[in-house]
């Protein structure tokens, strides 16, 4: 059995709790993985004057794929999101955003089984902003002015760039993964009526694209994000694949979690052409850190996922089912799934139902 080196982030808030549950968990299950920490995060600021040292990244490169806690990211002012910062350098374009109903689970729907696509690196994520005031604010504003758009002298302005390369390697993911994983439909979402040369595009690119699938026997098709939010809410049993640019598919994962029980089950990656970075999608409860409480869920799920990519398949198997058997059950789960255990003595049962499958 290989070993693999894997970076672990164990992150901020709740994040390094949840990170030490998601190792018991993985463990279990005889994978042979060789931890190497690194520190990020909010919590570090003060030791190396980063949240994002240059160990991390030197870490990832290195080992190819890493997990990840969950990492404050201020709200407003300070630092740039450090997960934002870890998709641009390391190029993770394609952010996987798997939502599944787990019986045990409260949720008003059963069944559903979604797949979020989402573009890492552009659209209004990709960080060009100009500060009200600013030179740049200003510049931009007397250029638009020149041309005919007018926009108000105390607005920060932020640029949406969406490239067609950009968009034609995140659509043909999304299509390799219906593929490879035995879906049926990938739908690509976007704002192309109103916005014509940036959604344009990356309508424009989707139909492109699925012309190149068409053999495959996946099914394409397209929906204006308004509508397909309100479509996900009344009938979600009609989607299976989305792909989506960023900003979109922040939003959608998020309503596609709340379809199934909420974030704390909705596990993350972020998959570039060399490197994978494996996250939950939650933040990091702060006020919880310490006290043993939250649901380790989701870095769990997100493990599953990276085993699967490390191809550790029949592992990943195993800790999804153990995963399942526990919420099922509902006995040693956290206080948000109805039970009284704590995080560590969550992960310490899903340990279990592995040792004994």
């Amino acid at each position: 059995m290989p070993k693999h080196a894997i970076t672990l982030i164990p992150g901020d808030g709740t994040g390094p709790e949840l990170a030490a549950a998601m190792q018991t968990a993985v463990e279990a299950t005889g994978v042979d993985i060789e931890w190497h920490p690194v520190e990020a995060g909010s919590d570090v600021m003060d030791k190396y004057g980063t949240p994002l040292p240059d160990t991390v990244l030197e870490s990832i490169r290195a080992n190819k794929v890493a997990i990840k806690g969950p990492i404050t990211t201020p709200v407003g002012t300070g630092f740039r999101s450090v997960n934002v910062a870890l998709r641009k350098e390391l190029n993770l374009y394609a952010c996987l955003r798997p939502a599944f109903t787990l019986p045990g689970v409260k949720s008003r729907y059963e069944g559903i089984d979604l797949i979020i696509v989402r573009e890492n690196t552009e659209d209004l994520y990709a960080g060009i902003e100009f500060e009200k005031g600013s030179d740049g604010a200003l510049g931009l504003i007397d250029y638009l002015d020149s041309h005919g758009a007018s926009v108000a002298r105390d607005s920060g302005i932020s640029i949406k760039p969406i490239s067609v390369e950009a968009t034609r390697r995140i659509v043909r993911f999304a299509f390799n993964y219906a593929i490879a994983n035995g879906r049926k439909k990938v739908t690509a979402v976007h704002k192309a009526n109103i916005m014509k040369h940036t959604d344009g595009l990356f309508l424009a690119v989707s139909r492109e694209v699925a012309e190149e699938f068409s053999g495959s026997g996946i099914e394409f098709e397209d929906r204006i994000v308004d509508n397909m939010c309100m479509q996900l809410v009344q009938k979600p049993e009609l989607y299976d694949v989305m792909v989506l640019p960023n900003l979109y598919g922040d939003i959608v994962s998020d309503l596609c979690a709340g379809l199934v029980g909420g974030l704390g089950i909705a596990p993350g990656a972020n998959i570039g052409d060399e490197m994978a970075v494996f996250e939950p999608v939650h933040g990091s409860a702060p006020r919880y850190a310490g006290q043993n409480k939250v649901n380790p869920t989701a870095i769990i799920l997100s493990a599953v996922l990276m085993l699967r990519h490390i191809d550790e398949r029949e592992a990943a198997d195993k800790l999804l089912a153990a995963v399942a058997a526990v919420i099922r059950e509902g006995d040693q789960v956290t206080y948000d799934l109805g039970g009284s255990a704590g995080t560590s003595k969550m992960a310490e049962a899903i340990a279990a139902k592995i040792a004994v499958s």
